[in-house]
């Protein structure tokens, strides 16, 4: 059975990735905030540790419970600010989201790295967002974060290579709590922070995402089928961005 830790396994994106990957076979460890785990605790049979990813302290101790080796390991954690001009944003704030999105992606991917080198045809996947490359108003600090998390996966597809492969998964807005300010962050019911129905006039497709639109791709760079795959970044917008 091919071993799997999904970093934010908790969240809307998560618990759908988390509930197909175990219904195809694969072994689900989810990693998560205390809080996220308390609201949505994970199905039976499968394992949850709980960690802050921010904290170098705490990645290593929940990896360390991983055993020695992984086969997949996908980075779903990450939140966005209260929209607002970026000349606008207190510097606590940008430190909040620099390290609860890049910080957290550095020090996990850092940690899941030897794991998955003792791995059967391991890969990583990375959750980036369309907002790195496609820039609107008032995402300055995830936007940023995001845009630095797509190089990161390029040098780690280099640097991991040939034995691991390292890609991301790029979407648009997705209907989730994250919309509403995150998974053990908000109480989930807020209003999102944008206006669904306009956003989704706006798409070619004409909907906005919902959660199982990206646990496809990211099954797909965990599988064979992607592998002669590595560096690459898998855009799911519904055609609202086609680089």
């Amino acid at each position: 059975m091919r071993r799997l830790a999904v970093l934010g396994g908790a969240g809307g994106i998560g618990r759908s990735l988390v509930a197909r990957a175990a219904a195809e076979g694969w072994q689900v460890t989810v990693l998560d905030l205390p809080a996220s785990l308390a609201r949505h605790p994970v199905p039976a049979g499968l394992r949850a540790i709980p960690l802050d990813g921010k904290d170098e302290a705490s990645v290593a101790a929940a990896f360390a419970q991983l055993g020695d080796a992984l086969d997949g390991f996908v980075n779903l954690a990450g939140f966005a600010s209260p929209m607002q001009k970026l000349g606008e944003v207190e510097p606590a704030v940008w430190d909040e989201v620099i390290a609860g999105n890049l910080r957290t992606a550095y020090l996990s991917g850092r940690a899941a790295l030897p794991l998955l080198a003792n791995g059967e045809s391991p890969a990583m996947v990375l959750m980036v967002s369309g907002l790195a490359a496609y820039t609107r108003p008032g995402y300055g600090p995830y936007a940023a974060c995001k845009a630095a998390m797509v190089s990161m996966t390029k040098t780690l597809a280099l640097e991991a290579a040939p034995a691991i492969r390292v890609n991301a998964v790029g979407p648009g807005a997705v209907d989730t709590a994250f919309l509403r300010g995150g998974t053990g962050r908000s109480a989930e019911a807020e209003a999102p922070r944008l206006d669904l129905d306009a956003y989704a006039a706006m798409i070619p497709l004409k909907r906005i995402a919902v959660a199982e639109d990206v646990v496809g791709p990211t099954l797909f760079l965990l599988g064979p089928d992607s592998a002669y795959m590595t560096g690459q970044v898998l855009w799911v917008n519904g055609g609202a961005y086609m680089p």
